[in-house]
């Protein structure tokens, strides 16, 4: 790798929940390392990713999307999600085109009006805008709140235009030398990624408050060679919720099951052993000394 002009740097990816911002790391790194579903506040933790080129490496930081919540376990996410803002070189605030700026974007904006970070502002979703002319206006209405100094429209789920906020990304980011081998993906542990994939499964399958009333934890991890062998829990806040994850005869929890398991072994390449339980932590989400047993820190 020649090392001379080469640039490497951290990018947080912010913005509201449900912007697209895990779709879009995603998709650049060419791997699923944040899960996505269609509903909000799926991503809980920074996640890292690193991706390498001859002439540059950019380090992503996914972050839980920001919002304003009097809850003491949302309070806590988003306190991560602005204080990975505050690590990077370079931020990419990525806003849904076809939403109407609300409370949230403008709590973003106040808090990044002051900063000396350079900020491209990504319009995600743009296929979803039938009539093009209104991106016009819309976009004045974030250069009236606070300078950029690129706006990139794309279409994550497409794919459009990714490659040009990639090179826009490239452009601003600093001369250094690669901070990570060349090989390098993420700095998180494979256990993790397979607690996220079955909380994933839990955001899809399941309703209301479930989804925010859970938090999984693995008992055991025993990787070998060709195989891996889990032990987790779903963890949720009431007796009442266990027997709606569990199902009608177990049938919900089995499939949870199914599902988390068929995509920790593409994940992993190996075959995977998923033995899953539910217990409740009763008000989890309202302590937060219990915040740190379950990932959130």
């Amino acid at each position: 790798m020649n090392h001379k002009k080469f640039k490497s740097g951290y990018v947080s990816i912010i913005g509201i929940p449900n912007a697209g911002k895990s779709t879009i790391m995603n998709c650049i790194c060419r791997e699923k390392l944040a899960i996505t579903t269609d509903k909000p506040q799926t991503t809980r933790n920074r996640i890292l990713a690193v991706v390498t080129s001859g002439s540059s490496q950019i380090i992503f930081l996914d972050t839980p999307g920001i919002h304003r919540s009097s809850k003491p376990v949302n309070r806590k996410i988003v306190h991560t999600a602005f204080e990975t803002f505050a690590e990077s070189d370079l931020v990419v605030y990525v806003v849904d085109a076809s939403r109407k700026i609300g409370k949230d974007d403008e709590l973003i904006m106040e808090r990044m009006i002051d900063t000396d970070k350079k900020v491209i502002l990504v319009l995600n979703k743009v296929d979803l805008v039938k009539n093009k002319e209104e991106l016009l206006p819309f976009i004045e209405k974030f250069r009236n709140k606070m300078e950029f100094s690129d706006i990139i429209p794309i279409s994550a789920l497409k794919g459009d235009n990714l490659d040009e906020l990639v090179k826009t990304i490239e452009k601003h980011l600093p001369e250094n030398p690669p901070f990570y081998p060349e090989d390098f993906l993420t700095d998180l542990p494979v256990k993790f990624f397979a607690g996220e994939i079955i909380r994933e499964k839990v955001f899809n399958m399941t309703h209301e408050e479930i989804p925010y009333s859970t938090a999984v934890t693995i008992d055991k991890f025993k990787e070998k060679d060709r195989s891996i062998e889990i032990f987790a829990n779903i963890n949720i806040e009431r007796d009442s919720q266990k027997g709606i994850i569990i199902g009608k005869k177990g049938v919900l929890l089995k499939e949870i099951g199914t599902q988390s398991r068929i995509d920790i072994e593409e994940f992993t390449g190996k075959k995977v052993f998923l033995n899953l339980h539910v217990r409740v932590h009763k008000n989890w989400t309202k302590k937060p000394g219990a915040f740190k047993e379950y990932g959130i820190e």
